[in-house]
């Protein structure tokens, strides 16, 4: 029924102006619906999108929240750093980040950093 469905990821901020400001400015996004005040709305690759609502529970997650397929991922997180985006740094069992990016066994890589509202944002490249 739903597989061949898209989806869409839903984040919480607890200032959308501030949300609005940061994704714009610092990742290159404009909403949909520029002139909403309580959400945003945007639009990525492929018919994908996420929606951004006002909540005072934003920041609470500690897992991954959405995540950009990219075909390049170091020159992403180089793009992004000049911008002043801050990236992750993890050393778990079986994952430790080396500049930021995350490296897998299988050859797919990741890297990871929070948007204004402590939300948890992946980068991720395909082997």
């Amino acid at each position: 029924m739903l597989k061949d469905q898209q989806v869409g990821a839903v984040l919480p901020a607890s200032d959308i102006a501030r949300a609005r400001a940061y994704y714009s400015e610092k990742l290159g996004l404009e909403p949909e619906n520029p002139d909403a005040d309580d959400n945003l709305q945007y639009r990525c690759g492929d018919g994908t999108g996420f929606f951004i609502y006002q909540t005072s529970n934003a920041g609470t997650a500690k897992n991954t929240q959405i995540g950009w397929m990219v075909s390049d991922l170091t020159a992403t997180v180089s793009e992004l750093r000049e911008k002043g985006v801050v990236f992750e740094d993890y050393d778990f069992p079986g994952l430790k980040t080396e500049n930021g990016i995350a490296t897998m066994p299988d050859g797919t890589a990741a890297a990871w950093f929070l948007d204004s509202e402590g939300n948890i944002l992946s980068l991720n490249q395909n082997a």
